[in-house]
């Protein structure tokens, strides 16, 4: 559960990050006219993979790989590395590739800040914190994503005596 409770941990610092930040959003058809509001953040997928352009703007975390080692004589580690996929929408092309950036560098900047959330997950500075904004021409969508590795709490083992 360690990994999905990362996850958890991991929106809601996302989210308070991210909140004053007002992106635009894209008409729909339910909403014709234009509206604002903050970054969304998801888990693992989007509800519905098939509206991805119309969620955003958005964040998307995905936890992609995980290990547990114990190097002889030393103590038990854990980590998992975490995918976080970032988009919005913006008509104009410049300014919509500056808000993916703005929106990228306000979350990482502040996890470089924390380091540590939950007094449970630390951020492996020693991995570093990778980003890369796609350079394709996708507008009036921008994407990146960023990856980050992270320490868990080891699994507590029960010792059971017979």
């Amino acid at each position: 559960m360690t990994k999905n409770v990362l996850l958890e941990v991991l929106k809601e610092f996302t989210t308070n990050t991210v909140a004053d930040l007002i992106l635009p959003v894209r008409a729909q058809k339910e909403n014709p006219t234009p509206t604002q509001r903050a970054a969304e953040v998801y888990l693992m997928r989007l509800p519905d993979s098939k509206s991805a352009k119309l969620k955003a703007p958005y964040i998307l975390h995905q936890v992609i790989t995980g290990s547990d080692k114990q190097p002889s004589g030393q103590k038990e580690m854990a980590r998992a590395t975490i995918r976080s996929i970032f988009v919005v929408y913006c008509d104009d092309e410049s300014e919509g590739a500056l808000h993916l950036l703005n929106l990228m560098e306000r979350f990482r900047l502040e996890l470089l800040k924390t380091v540590v959330l939950s007094n449970r997950f630390e951020l492996n500075l020693e991995e570093g914190v990778e980003t890369i904004i796609y350079p394709d021409d996708t507008a009036p969508y921008f994407m990146g994503e960023m990856v980050t590795t992270w320490n868990l709490p080891p699994v507590q083992r029960e010792v059971v005596y017979e």
